[in-house]
């Protein structure tokens, strides 16, 4: 019998690989949810994964006085949608939950009603702004499940640009593991340095203080337009300035995206591997166009090369010689 989810997780296994999916707007017609559904069964039943994400959206307006590149819709709560159309999909499903606009009593209300949820990574508001407003932290979030849903098995949200900014990413892993948090997703990393900065500190920081590190599940995404790289640096994803003008210019974006993230997976692997770092990446299509969703298919097929010990050498070889299309 092969191991489960929760039994890698916690082991620390490296190469972990989940894909993600975001549901449809609450603007959707039934019928037309209905059929999306459909379609993401059929392609996630053959995908060699560990877990599927489920995606909260939430409008973060507030987070950046930048305008928003695409008009924010609400969607479909993610562990309804999870219900609904994915019972018979035999992969575990992590429900992301946003604790934006919620306070204690709802969330508590949360936990009771969604009982059946295995896995959940728990995200804070996007600003201090959303907090004052409900008097709710990540924190309070954290407690209220370790009261009343002890079995759930939580993640947490790591952002290496924040550790950018403050230069304190790396403790507030370990405070969250502390609160219960046994693995860790990023927000999309386009930017190899940071990422690197924030895995040795956080290593370094584990040895100091005699604790494990937690499996790091790195997200990637293909990118297929100038639009979609602009709403990539909206969200706060860090593009460093030349791979952007590279990719603007570029005679085929998408492939010069799948490229560039295959060679971001190469150099977080080599570099986790050197410090024994369990490490895993999960895959997206930021866009809802098909030849990104396409794209992030390819992306994942590459990496799951990428991560199979068995075939990390022939995969090296394969990233040294794709063309290059810039």
């Amino acid at each position: 019998m092969g191991l489960t989810l929760t039994d890698k997780i916690k082991s620390g296994n490296s190469g972990l690989t989940f894909y993600s999916l975001t549901p449809p707007k609450i603007t959707t017609g039934p019928e037309r949810i209905a059929e999306i559904a459909k379609g993401q069964l059929e392609r996630i039943s053959a995908l060699d994964i560990d877990g599927l994400i489920l995606y909260d959206i939430q409008d973060e307006s507030t987070r950046t006085d930048q305008e928003r590149t695409f008009v924010f819709t609400p969607t479909l709560s993610p562990e309804e949608y999870s219900r609904k159309y994915f019972q018979e999909l035999q992969v575990p499903k992590i429900i992301y939950k946003s604790i934006a606009n919620m306070n204690g009593d709802r969330f508590k209300q949360w936990l009771t009603d969604n009982s059946d949820v295995a896995y959940s990574v728990f995200v804070g508001a996007s600003s201090q702004q959303q907090v004052e407003q409900t008097n709710f932290t990540l924190r309070d979030a954290f407690t209220l499940r370790q009261q009343h849903a002890p079995s759930l098995l939580i993640g947490g949200v790591t952002i290496p640009e924040r550790h950018a900014k403050k230069g304190d990413e790396h403790i507030r892993l370990n405070d969250k593991t502390g609160q219960g948090c046994n693995f860790f997703v990023s927000q999309c990393v386009y930017n190899v340095n940071d990422t690197k900065d924030l895995l040795a500190d956080y290593y370094y920081h584990s040895c100091e203080k005699s604790f494990s590190p937690a499996p790091i599940v790195f997200t990637l995404a293909p990118c297929g337009s100038l639009k979609t790289l602009q709403f990539m640096e909206w969200l706060g994803i860090k593009v460093p300035k030349w791979l952007f003008n590279d990719l603007k210019h570029s005679k085929d974006i998408l492939q010069s995206s799948i490229h560039t993230c295959l060679n971001v997976a190469s150099e977080i692997l080599e570099y986790a591997d050197k410090k024994n770092m369990a490490v895993g990446f999960n895959i997206e299509s930021i866009a809802i166009k098909k030849e990104e969703i396409n794209a992030s298919i390819e992306l994942l097929g590459e990496v799951i090369r990428l991560t199979k010990p068995a075939t990390r050498a022939a995969a090296s070889q394969l990233l040294a010689d794709v063309p290059a299309v810039l």
